[in-house]
């Protein structure tokens, strides 16, 4: 522990240093100085056609991954090259740009993060970005035990644990890999923390109704808001992406209701969120439902995702609007950048069913380490 902890202050001093004490001119991120205040103070500038504010971020770090879950990947995926990545620089220059556009909240995604070793830096400087109000972190919890204390250290604002059972066995077939314990030992070290905890559980064929109360009953004494996710088509097979998931969100309401008939309905923390939530009275913890393939809260949708990789994509299901990392390295400006961002979003599809149909995938859906869970 006091090992990575020093880890954490040494890269925060290193971003510092190479921040405001540039002997070599590396460019972390420019200054911005393009923007006035009053700019910054303005409304948000990435508004979609349908009066959508986006404010917030859904960024990728890394598309490699510790797990084989039957549902993202197969065992042959190849990785992108480092070089294909976004720097930690290019990565914190975007995100400034995306500040200064009115985006308020990052959530770091992967694969799984925690496999880039320049996490804690990434985290540091994203931290220190004006602006950005909260930053967020999603993982598989193999490797993010021995970081928890530092997340805390940093501030980082609520952890989404992806963990779709808590039988042993069925985690084994599930993700391919044989490290429960491990994970489970994480989501204990999350549970003592101070850090606010969602359980993400995607629902296959493989689930039945006993898993799903399983599941639930860890909110009986827990804290923690669990969510059941829709199984959607980003495996990179199409042969194997199911054409309807097998547990549709009304399917799930349905089973918990059967054995909550009490079930509390609480509707959405804010307008935009994807979670439909519900309370069994009595349990510490809440539920949670999010339609990914039902699309239900489109509508409302705040949110950006940038790949691993530097691609937009306004919509989860679109085909990527702007290649970012190809502005970044051919010396496009602040100001070009901004206006690639307003331009997508300007162009950005209603809902989810469009943004598919116009993609005219030939060949599937890409995984979603790739794009960023």
């Amino acid at each position: 522990m006091r090992t990575i902890m020093i880890r954490a202050t040494v890269f925060f001093l290193l971003y510092y240093l190479v921040r405001y004490h540039n002997p070599k001119n590396y460019v972390i991120s420019r200054p911005l100085t393009e923007y006035s205040s009053a700019r910054y103070a303005m409304q948000p500038a990435l508004i979609d056609p349908y009066g959508r504010h986006i404010t917030y971020l859904r960024l990728s770090v890394t598309d490699r991954c510790n797990l084989r879950c039957t549902y993202c990947m197969g065992e042959s995926i190849r990785f992108l090259p480092k070089s294909k990545l976004l720097t930690l620089e290019e990565i914190v220059r975007v995100v400034q740009i995306c500040a200064q556009l009115g985006i308020r909240k990052v959530r770091i995604t992967g694969g799984e993060p925690f496999m880039r070793n320049e996490i804690l830096a990434i985290l540091c400087a994203l931290r220190s970005v004006e602006g950005i109000n909260e930053v967020h972190i999603t993982t598989n919890g193999v490797r993010i035990t021995e970081y928890i204390r530092a997340l805390e250290e940093l501030g980082i604002a609520s952890v989404n644990l992806s963990l779709d059972t808590f039988g042993a066995e069925q985690f084994a077939t599930l993700t391919r890999r044989p490290v429960f314990g491990t994970v489970m030992q994480a989501f204990e070290a999350l549970l003592a923390s101070s850090i606010p905890l969602n359980v993400n559980a995607v629902l296959t064929h493989h689930h039945t109704a006993d898993d799903i109360y399983a599941m639930c009953e860890q909110t009986r004494d827990n804290p923690l808001c669990l969510r059941f996710i829709e199984e959607m088509p980003f495996n990179g097979n199409i042969r194997e992406s199911p054409a309807a998931p097998y547990w549709t969100h009304t399917k799930i309401l349905s089973t918990m209701r059967d054995r909550y008939p009490q079930l509390q309905e609480l509707g959405r923390s804010h307008h935009a969120a994807t979670a439909e939530l519900y309370k069994v009275p009595v349990y510490q913890g809440t539920l949670g439902i999010i339609a990914g393939f039902s699309r239900t809260f489109c509508h409302a949708c705040n949110r950006l995702r940038i790949t691993a990789q530097g691609m937009l994509k306004t919509c989860l299901y679109d085909s990527g609007a702007v290649n970012l990392r190809m502005l970044l390295r051919s010396g496009a400006s602040d100001s070009d950048i901004s206006s690639a961002l307003i331009s997508a979003v300007r162009q950005r599809f209603r809902n989810g069913f469009e943004a598919e149909q116009a993609s005219q995938r030939a060949s599937g859906f890409e995984t979603m380490s790739t794009i960023g869970g």
